[in-house]
């Protein structure tokens, strides 16, 4: 597995990360052995960066990383280099709430330690911001778990370069993490430009674009059965079936490079820049090996070019995200 160290203070991690929203039922129904599954596929092939958060099935994600790192022994168990998330307040039935306070954060970080079964965190994102609580307070907060040993990095989730900045004046920032993709680019309009500049990672999730860039992209039956794309303007028609139809041309080149179609959308991800993660999710470890196979492609510019020429920055329908699912990202541009 291609390793790298993606920013100032990191350790050197897999290329490729996985991310753990779907060891809960956010994409569609899993259970724990299909998660020990894709963990297990995950330590046979070196990739070592798992991120979750406290939100993901109200605890469930954790929860099952937590049993797996008990069921694998104490020397096997530091192979993995963990991320996790607080802030979100859920709320039944209405839209999501923010809590970046001290006494919030902390209560929601013992959970996560303790559902883990962990003393240490690598990385702990705040996952929204609230928009009351300077950032400046929120960065002494996280610096005072760091001081404690219950965090070792860092970081905050979709939020602007100049939150960013002003977080990285107090302490450095080890990572931030926001969408992107061939079909999701707007990072390219600043927040990678910053990052590079700071030395912080970029953690991107969501890199073959929630199934779009995948050889077998959600169907409207799919689409139905899943909360969050069922009001996602991409997944509904006709957007759907206009952003299938546009995909068909990068289908057709990733079979060209030998790689399945999420394999290429890694691969141009990994090209783009050393302190770039992708960290998609999957429930199949079928997948989870095709996306592999993609950190093994070394692209030059010629290919990055082609590539971007059958997709060019734009092509997608509909916004990433719905007026309630825009709710706490920072826009920026």
């Amino acid at each position: 597995m291609l390793t790298r160290s993606p920013g100032k203070n990191w350790p050197r991690i897999s290329a490729l990360g996985i991310g753990a929203m779907s060891f809960s039922d956010f994409y569609g129904q899993t259970d724990t052995n299909q998660s020990f599954e894709i963990l297990k596929t995950a330590m046979d092939f070196g990739v070592n960066h798992i991120d979750t958060a406290n939100m993901y099935g109200m605890g469930i994600s954790e929860t099952r990383i937590g049993k797996f790192l008990s069921s694998i022994g104490k020397k096997d168990r530091n192979f993995f280099h963990i991320a996790t998330k607080g802030g979100i307040k859920t709320k039944p039935g209405g839209p999501p709430e923010f809590d970046n306070t001290k006494d919030y954060l902390t209560s929601e970080l013992d959970k996560s330690l303790q559902r883990l079964g962990v003393e240490n965190i690598g990385l702990y994102y705040i996952h929204r911001r609230d928009g009351k609580t300077p950032i400046e307070d929120v960065v002494e907060t996280l610096l005072e778990f760091k001081k404690e040993g219950k965090i070792n990095q860092f970081g905050f989730s979709e939020i602007s370069p100049v939150s960013l900045e002003k977080a990285n004046n107090i302490h450095h920032v080890g990572a931030v993490q926001s969408e992107y993709s061939l079909s999701t680019r707007f990072p390219e309009l600043g927040l990678l430009q910053k990052t590079k500049k700071l030395e912080t990672a970029f953690i991107a999730f969501s890199p073959v674009g929630r199934g779009l860039l995948t050889d077998k992209p959600p169907t409207p039956e799919r689409v139905k059965e899943s909360p969050f794309l069922k009001v996602n303007p991409r997944f509904l028609e006709p957007n759907l079936s206009e952003n299938i139809k546009a995909v068909k041309g990068f289908k057709k080149l990733a079979k060209d490079y030998g790689l399945s179609t999420a394999g290429l959308a890694i691969a141009w991800l990994i090209a783009k820049d050393e302190h770039i993660i992708p960290i998609p999710g999957t429930r199949s470890t079928i997948h989870l090996k095709e996306m592999i196979k993609g950190t093994e492609k070394n692209l030059n510019q010629t290919d990055i070019d082609e590539i971007e020429k059958t997709l060019p920055v734009g092509w997608a329908h509909g916004d990433r995200y719905s007026d309630i699912q825009w709710i706490g990202p920072e826009r920026y541009c």
